[in-house]
């Protein structure tokens, strides 16, 4: 007998209908500032002079420069020949880093945390093209499996298309942070850009080191995915949870149970914010009941030379 597939309802599932959709709310965003293309190398800009678009400076002229890049008003004013240099424009790359741990299939208002975390993850796919950019994904923990990184209304809909695809399919093993940046190292693909979704519980003490050598290699931001009972101390009740199949309650009452249960489930985005806060990288929190727009905006629409 064949499994049935699970039904795409944008709160237990994902909805691919839906992570397109997610389109016309990005484009009524402010559009991404981009300072210029030029490939970065970690969190630090750097500056390439070729034949592209953009002038950088001007220079005394060398044996073996374009005699057409004469910047001959400088030249005029200091008697001293000099040439034009300019950036030279490249195509600016996004991989998103998704995590799919067992971990990610909770949620106790609007959605779970998976599907919340899919419909971020297309909407930053909607974003980057929109900036012009290629975009992939790489997902980490339950699939392991990569999306190499494509332009334009293709890209984003490859992307929405792999987080469905990948959503309806059984949770694998588990996989920690640091593995997965370690693999994100390898297959790059170009990428100047990453964005991490995750809700914390993957990372490991392993992982600040990983991810110092993704830095040196990429724009790193994070998305910190979280259910509202992980960022709150809950009020006293009875709480029914499903865990593989497995339903039961539990019940809090006392201030201490309520307090222990809280410091429990909210370990994952405090590791999180901690492994952030320790490098210095852009990151943002993100409940399962909002939208994530203005997360996305915040960390890939600032101006970035790249």
């Amino acid at each position: 007998m064949s499994a049935v597939a699970p039904i795409a309802d944008g709160r237990v599932h994902v909805s691919l209908p839906e992570l397109i959709a997610l389109r016309s709310r990005v484009a009524r965003a402010p559009a991404p500032s981009v300072t210029s293309r030029v490939q970065r190398s970690g969190q630090r800009p750097s500056r390439l002079h070729g034949r592209g678009m953009d002038y950088a400076e001007s220079r005394v002229y060398q044996a073996g420069d374009d005699v057409r890049r004469m910047d001959w008003r400088l030249t005029a004013r200091s008697g001293v020949a000099h040439t034009k240099l300019f950036q030279e424009e490249r195509e600016g790359r996004l991989l998103i880093l998704l995590d799919t741990n067992v971990s990610m299939r909770f949620g106790t208002r609007t959605r779970f945390k998976s599907v919340q975390a899919a419909r971020a993850a297309a909407m930053a796919a909607w974003y980057a093209v929109r900036g012009a950019d290629r975009v992939g994904v790489l997902a980490f923990g339950g699939q392991r499996q990569l999306l190499r990184p494509q332009g334009g209304s293709r890209g984003a809909l490859a992307v929405a298309g792999a987080l469905a695809a990948w959503d309806a399919l059984p949770p694998g093993e588990d996989e920690s942070l640091s593995a997965a940046l370690q693999r994100a190292g390898r297959l790059m693909h170009g990428a100047s850009r990453v964005l991490l979704v995750s809700d914390g519980f993957a990372v490991d003490a392993a992982a600040r080191g990983r991810m110092l050598g993704l830095v040196a290699k990429a724009e790193v931001a994070v998305l910190t995915v979280a259910d509202p009972l992980e960022l709150s101390e809950p009020p006293a009740g009875r709480y029914p949870f499903a865990h593989r199949g497995v339903h039961y309650d539990v019940v809090l009452q006392g201030e201490r149970q309520r307090s222990d249960f809280a410091r429990s489930l909210g370990e994952g985005h405090r590791r999180l914010d901690e492994l952030c806060d320790s490098l210095g990288l852009r990151h943002r929190t993100l409940d399962t009941s909002a939208d994530p727009l203005d997360a996305v905006v915040a960390l890939l629409g600032t101006a970035r030379g790249r």
